[in-house]
């Protein structure tokens, strides 16, 4: 048997054509293998993913996805070529053209990742108007940029090439243009953080140390605030993230202090009652939450009473209309008891003089 396939590979032996052959059939057999475990993978996460609420594996699936044809014919040729007696130049072509394979791909799997994730930062609620997307797709065009940029230069780096000379070139024309555009590129910076950081959005009501208004839209390089008396404030992205900010949208429930006084002739079992009065006013609302009701001083003119209490919504409407029937209902319960609310007094006391004095 041995010597039956001698003597048919004797031919081939002779002529040089063996090691060819083999190479051709293990880059072919290699390839054919990548094909058939990327369709399987493939196709095992895709199914499993329809049945998963997270977006990872989604996103996992969109990188295997962009794993190119070519890149695994790349990898066969790679692996076959190996077994071939070649020449020192046709090996440095061979690997320079694996390297640019290789950085190529690397850039559609980094590319396929950004673009992913960006996706999930857009599918929020609170990206959906259109100032958010121009923002997500500036960070989108900057991290594509600085990807294949680095990937360029690694790939030049393997190729034997010296890159020292272009990355300090490209270093001193990034600090001077950083340099002129500074201002830009800290309102760019801050309007990321936004996006990303979402201290607010498009619709809140804020309150920016003496200016307070809804935000209408986030640019790249400004935010626009409506104000209450209609004016639009416009605030530099920079500055407004260096001030504090009173997000009054995010508000879960409001803290309401409000005090009255009733007057100095009131009975003590009157005065003893209104706790109990300003309680029960408070409390017929399921949006209240009664906090404590004391009497609280005695005042120039009146027994003071202060009374605390929550919304447990932050509507400012509500907490008014809320406010209004607290007051009208003591007002009623007062009248009903006789109970006065006090106003500013003064009493004088007059002397008349004696021994006929004037």
């Amino acid at each position: 048997m041995m010597d039956r396939l001698q003597a048919l590979l004797a031919p081939w032996i002779d002529s040089g054509w063996l090691p060819w052959v083999l190479g051709g059939i293990v880059a072919t057999v290699v390839a054919l293998l990548l094909f058939g475990v990327r369709a399987f993978v493939v196709s095992r996460l895709t199914r499993l993913a329809k049945h998963t609420a997270t977006k990872i594996d989604d996103l996992v699936v969109e990188v295997l996805r962009k794993t190119k044809a070519w890149f695994l014919v790349l990898i066969g040729l790679s692996v076959g070529t190996s077994l071939l007696p070649l020449g020192a130049q046709v090996l440095a072509v061979l690997h320079g053209v694996v390297t640019v394979g290789f950085g190529l791909q690397a850039g559609l799997w980094l590319t396929a990742l950004v673009g992913g994730v960006l996706r999930l930062w857009m599918s929020d609620p609170s990206t959906h108007d259109g100032a958010a997307q121009t923002t997500l797709g500036a960070l989108k065009f900057l991290i594509f940029l600085v990807v294949w940029s680095g990937l360029f230069l690694l790939v030049l780096a393997n190729l034997g090439i010296d890159v020292t000379a272009l990355v300090a070139g490209l270093g001193v024309g990034g600090v001077a243009v950083a340099l002129a555009v500074q201002s830009i590129l800290g309102d760019l910076f801050a309007s990321l953080s936004i996006v990303l950081d979402r201290p607010f959005a498009v619709g809140d009501f804020i309150i920016v140390d003496d200016y307070m208004g809804t935000v209408e839209r986030v640019g790249l390089k400004t935010t626009r605030v409506r104000s209450l008396s209609g004016e639009q404030l416009i605030f530099s992205n920079a500055n407004l993230l260096s001030t504090r900010i009173r997000n009054y949208q995010r508000m879960q429930q409001r803290r309401i202090v409000f005090s009255f006084g009733v007057t100095y002739g009131t009975p003590v079992s009157l005065v003893r009652g209104i706790p109990d009065l300003v309680r029960a006013a408070i409390t017929v609302s399921d949006q209240t939450r009664c906090d404590r009701v004391h009497f609280k001083e005695f005042g120039d003119s009146a027994l003071v009473f202060e009374a605390v209490y929550y919304m447990l919504v932050p509507d400012y409407n509500v907490y008014m209309d809320t406010q209004q029937r607290i007051n009208l209902a003591l007002m009623e319960q007062f009248a009903a008891r006789k109970i006065e609310f006090a106003f500013p007094t003064q009493t004088l006391y007059l002397a008349k003089a004696e021994n006929g004095g004037s």
